[in-house]
């Protein structure tokens, strides 16, 4: 069985889990449509990717 060598120290323990932080996702601006999308996707508002429609965005009907 695993046994530790020696004692850890509050700073030392509680330092390992100072690093656990959350980052901004990537965002940029689509060159189509010029709203905001995930860097390296596929724009969710008009379904560009590298100034081709890969995806066909349905259209909303007036009722």
């Amino acid at each position: 069985m695993a046994v530790p060598k020696g004692k850890i120290s509050k700073a030392r323990k509680h330092s390992r889990s100072a690093n656990w932080k959350l980052s901004a996702p990537g965002l940029v601006e689509c060159p189509h449509c010029h709203e905001l999308k995930l860097n390296h996707r596929v724009c969710d508002n008009c379904g560009y990717y590298d100034g081709k429609e890969v995806v066909e965005q349905k259209t909303k009907s007036s009722k």
